[in-house]
């Protein structure tokens, strides 16, 4: 169960620390664009991306908190499974205060009602992506340093000559 739950978590993490990263990328870009193309960019190619993306934001913070819980009695892979939890936790935190404001506002614009301040919107929006990029990669890098102890720790176990001096 918990090595299911590992990859499952391990897994879930990575299409939006690859979302995220994409944002990272397209950031020098994005603060090239001028609002009305800026504005065209938001409305059309990020569509899907929410629905596509957020139900497995959700499974690998839930699947990871499970995780955390099952291995509670194991260190240092608890505190690592523990942290990774919180950064994905943070991550969905983060889209709901930066990027979901902006996301509403920006819906209903058009290049006639566009704002003379939607550079802070776009500023805000992408300081929210970049936050969610550095919270995904802890939280990716921490299971896997979890994951690699657990596997020591049980391959150190197996190695373990017994009393009688042979092995396990």
């Amino acid at each position: 169960m918990v090595r299911a739950l590992r990859w499952l978590s391990l897994l879930a993490t990575v299409p939006p620390l690859a979302a995220a990263a994409a944002h990272v990328l397209e950031l020098p870009n994005k603060f090239a664009l001028d609002g009305l193309l800026w504005l065209a960019v938001q409305q059309n190619i990020y569509r899907g991306w929410g629905p596509f993306i957020g139900p497995f934001e959700i499974v690998a913070m839930v699947a990871t908190w499970i995780l955390a819980y099952l291995v509670r009695a194991r260190w240092p892979a608890f505190a690592l499974t523990l942290a990774a939890a919180l950064c994905l936790s943070a991550m969905v935190a983060v889209f709901f205060v930066f990027n979901a404001p902006v996301n509403a506002a920006f819906a209903g614009w058009t290049a006639e009602t566009l704002p003379a301040d939607w550079p802070d919107y776009r500023r805000q929006w992408e300081l929210g992506h970049a936050i969610a990029f550095v919270l995904g990669l802890i939280a990716f890098c921490t299971l896997l340093r979890a994951a690699f102890v657990e596997a020591c720790a049980r391959g150190a176990a197996v190695e373990r000559p017994s009393a009688s001096g042979g092995r396990l």
